[in-house]
């Protein structure tokens, strides 16, 4: 599919860069009014995942996949669970472990190729009835959502796929986070992981040797992540699996993928530009401002993800509905 040329430029004045539009709406943005159902999905390996539920009986879904460090509390989850549960659909926003609010019973955590645990709320997405369902990730929920499609033929009722800030490379994205001033985001990632892995270990027996000494996500992984998650023999192994642009050119259904082009944590290879002009099903847009997961509109509740999801629901996924309302 030809690139789609992107409808974002307007943006607030005062966002004057990708930095600003990353850290304003993370550190200030909050959407409030939002109600949701809680589920606890017990897994089969004896731990469990939150969901969080809006419910009106529709026929209808979208499941809502956070980022690092994210959980369905953030305010790009909740604002498009307002816009989309306003159009007739239900929602799911699930959390990954740890990401709920309460730790989670086992060593193991989350990381971008945990497409298990994806698919385990997916699959019980599909066991509720719908008849339904488009999946919206952003940045690493983005990439472990793109990675579930892509490496397993995915039930007929899935329909479609967006992705916003999605690191497709993940080992370019983490060069990408150790230069100039992107290492601001390193930082802030690898403190909260630090903290909470220690936390993890006062109810959890695991190996946290050398976790206060670690500075950048590849020591991270190297002294923890390989620990917990043992079917990875080095960290260029981990990086290598879980990335998700390899698994891009098997996806059989509609995928739109939003990446700015001055988004500070992602590096060129994070934009799969020669794919998506040779693919049936892979659409790309790369507006030239955004920052990573911002997107925002001036004077407006929404951001242009919302926009940029309906429009790819309504005009790609279900042409043929769009027609006949119109």
């Amino acid at each position: 599919m030809p690139i789609i040329k992107s409808k974002y430029h307007k943006r607030p004045w005062y966002f004057i860069n990708g930095h600003f539009e990353t850290i304003i709406p993370s550190l200030f943005y909050e959407v409030e009014g939002i109600d949701y159902d809680r589920e606890r999905l017990e897994l089969d390996d004896g731990d469990f995942l939150d969901l969080d539920w809006i419910n009106k009986d529709n026929t209808r879904l979208i499941i809502l996949s956070h980022g690092l460090e994210g959980s369905s509390d953030r305010h790009y989850i909740k604002r498009p669970a307002e816009y989309f549960s306003r159009q007739g659909w239900d929602i799911l926003a699930w959390n990954n472990r740890s990401c709920s609010g309460e730790m989670n019973r086992l060593p193991r955590f989350y990381h971008h190729g945990a497409t298990e645990d994806i698919a385990a709320v997916i699959d019980h997405g599909l066991s509720h009835g719908y008849e339904e369902i488009v999946l919206i990730g952003y940045s690493m929920g983005g990439g472990m959502q793109q990675k579930y499609l892509g490496e397993r033929a995915p039930d007929e009722r899935i329909k479609g796929a967006i992705s916003f800030s999605v690191p497709c490379n993940v080992q370019n994205s983490a060069e990408m986070l150790r230069k100039g001033a992107s290492r601001i985001y390193e930082k802030r990632f690898v403190k909260r992981l630090k903290e909470k892995i220690l936390t993890k270990a006062e109810v959890v027996d695991m190996d946290v040797s050398g976790i206060k000494d670690v500075k950048n996500f590849r020591q991270l992984d190297e002294q923890f992540t390989l620990k917990v998650h043992r079917e990875y023999s080095s960290a260029d192994d981990f990086y290598n699996k879980i990335t998700s642009d390899q698994y891009l050119p098997n996806i059989k259904i509609p995928l739109l993928i939003v990446n700015a082009i001055n988004d500070p944590m992602l590096g060129d290879k994070c934009y799969p530009i020669d794919l998506a002009e040779n693919s049936d099903n892979i659409y790309l847009e790369m507006p030239e401002k955004g920052g990573h997961v911002g997107f925002t509109l001036p004077k407006s509740q929404w951001s242009y993800m919302e926009h940029a999801a309906d429009w790819f629901i309504s005009e790609v996924i279900f042409p043929q509905t769009s027609k006949q309302l119109h």
